[in-house]
């Protein structure tokens, strides 16, 4: 089964047309010089460090986690269909 499906993609993907790829890149952008290559530790050592306090980051943490249990306790307890809309599909079901 699975030998067959794999053989059903493959024949289909073989009938794909290609976009025409050829001549895409403008003469503007051919004709122009690579970027220039500059190494990466100067870029790094201008950058600010993060320092982060730690008491702190638990804190954010376990206030997210705490807010995030309580949302879902409350999609858990709440009804996704109205009660309104549940009569009419109950109705409609006989």
């Amino acid at each position: 089964m699975r030998a067959t499906t794999a053989l059903l993609c493959l024949t289909l993907t073989a009938c794909t047309q290609f976009p025409e790829l050829d001549n895409t890149v403008s003469p503007e952008v051919e004709a122009s010089e690579f970027p220039a290559l500059v190494p990466l530790e100067p870029l790094l050592a201008g950058a600010a460090p993060v320092v982060s306090d730690p008491v702190e980051t638990t804190k954010t943490l376990e206030a997210r986690v705490a807010a995030l249990r309580a949302r879902a306790r409350a999609l858990q307890q709440r009804s996704i269909v109205d009660p309104t809309t549940r009569a009419r599909m109950r109705a409609r079901l006989g």
